[in-house]
Parts: structure tokens; C-alpha cells; sequence
């Protein structure tokens, strides 16, 4: 059976030497290494944590279509005119819910209904205590 674990146990000199590990400058041309969101050329760098896996999985393609019109958007209002792809990416990511949670407006309602209902009956109660007291 494979161990998956590897348990290395380090002294304290070890601690104490100085590190042989050599340091190398970070390559700008290397396609993998981490520059953010943008790459230094103005790419959108889709390997980026930061967009948490998005571009990737049943609706990456609609993604990055919808992301890279926003981000190379020209017009007075950015992403204006990409309406059509945003559209297509909320579409998609509605047929995957467990993948794709969305905020419903449903749901933020239905918190509020309480509320409201706790308002419309507080001032009923206040009223029904009066009639009692002045009975």
C-alpha cells in the first residue's frame, strides 16, 4: 500500500544552517507563473486563483467570453456591450446550481416577509391590548 503522507523530521542545527535553496528571478514569459488577474502583456490570465475556477468546468467558455468582452470593453459604460454574453453565462450556470449557487431574489423576499409581518401585527396586538385596558 502507497503511503500518500511523508513525515521528515528537521534538528534544530538543520533549522539553524543557512538556506542552499537558490532563488530564481520569475520568468515574465513563463505562462504559468502567478501574476494576477492580468498578465503583464494585458492578457487575462486565467489560471489566476483569484477567479476561483470560473474559467473552467460546464460554463468556462461563456465565462471567458463574458469576461474578456468586459475586460476589452471600449464603450462609455464598460461591458455595455456585452449584454449577449453575460446573458449566456447566467443561462448557463442556471442549469448547474450545486456548481453555480445563485443569490435568488426570492430568497432575499422571503427573509424580509417576516419582518414585515412582525411590523403589521405589533401595532394589532397594541390595539388589542388598548380595548382591553379601557374595557
Amino acid at each position: 500500500m502507497a503511503r500518500k503522507d511523508r513525515i521528515i523530521f528537521v534538528t534544530k542545527e538543520d533549522h539553524e544552517a543557512p538556506s542552499s535553496a537558490e532563488l530564481v528571478a520569475d520568468d515574465p514569459n513563463d505562462p504559468y507563473e502567478e501574476h494576477g488577474l492580468i498578465l503583464p502583456n494585458g492578457d487575462i490570465n486565467w489560471n489566476c486563483p483569484c477567479l476561483g475556477g470560473m474559467a473552467s468546468g460546464p460554463c468556462g467558455e461563456q465565462f471567458k467570453s463574458a469576461f474578456s468582452c468586459f475586460h476589452y470593453s471600449t464603450e462609455d459604460i464598460k461591458g455595455s456591450d456585452c449584454v449577449n454574453q453575460f446573458r449566456a453565462m447566467q443561462e448557463c450556470m442556471q442549469k448547474y446550481p450545486d456548481l453555480y449557487p445563485q443569490d435568488d431574489d426570492d430568497d432575499e423576499e422571503g427573509e424580509e416577509k417576516p419582518v414585515e409581518r412582525g411590523q403589521e401585527t405589533a401595532p394589532t396586538e397594541a390595539a388589542a391590548a388598548q380595548e382591553q385596558g379601557s374595557s
